[in-house]
């Protein structure tokens, strides 16, 4: 009985040293299961995300200085096409000027009418008396010189092999029925 009271003498004795009502502390984790990172964790990913940011930068960087070139060698090409384009209209409107189709109509051997007939297309009338052409009238188109068709090369001229791509013309019957003619006063 004397353990006893021992043990109960003790218990009350460190019952009376510790303060009422304050527990001892003790560090506990939050989660037993979780660990703390490192911090060069935290680094390396710090780093390459900054590195993956200058990457793409230099990729688009490099992407928008090649549409600049692209852009550039294309504005040269429009530029030199134009050139060629106002070049050919040029020679189109050298070659369809009234002279140059006079000309070339006399070198195919065609001479000009004097008395010309019409046709009136609302009821196929044929106005004037057709009559044939004489061949006094030659030359008579071009009377007013072009300067522009100084030493240009007419059908006659032209090689037998150029000609196989021109159309031949015939002299087919002009046939109304069917066409719409405006109404004129």
């Amino acid at each position: 009985m004397s353990d006893n009271l021992a043990r109960v003498s003790f218990a009350v004795e460190r019952e009376e040293f510790e303060a009422p009502g304050r527990r001892p502390f003790r560090i506990v984790s939050s989660s037993p299961s979780r660990r703390t990172r490192p911090r060069i964790f935290y680094a390396l990913t710090a780093v390459a995300g900054m590195a993956a940011i200058i990457v793409a930068q230099l990729l688009l960087s490099v992407g928008i200085s090649q549409g600049a070139y692209e852009i550039s060698s294309l504005q040269s090409s429009q530029s030199e096409l134009g050139r060629t384009a106002a070049g050919v209209s040029e020679d189109l409107a050298r070659v369809s000027s009234p002279q140059s189709l006079a000309a070339n109509a006399e070198g195919l051997g065609m001479v000009s009418n004097s008395n010309p007939v019409y046709l009136r297309l609302s009821d196929g009338a044929v106005l004037g008396a057709p009559a044939s052409a004489s061949g006094s009238q030659a030359g008579a188109a071009s009377l007013v010189p072009n300067a522009l068709l100084t030493g240009s090369t007419l059908l006659s001229q032209l090689p037998d092999h150029a000609a196989a791509g021109t159309v031949a013309i015939t002299s087919a019957p002009v046939v109304p029925a069917g066409l719409a003619a405006p109404t004129t006063r």
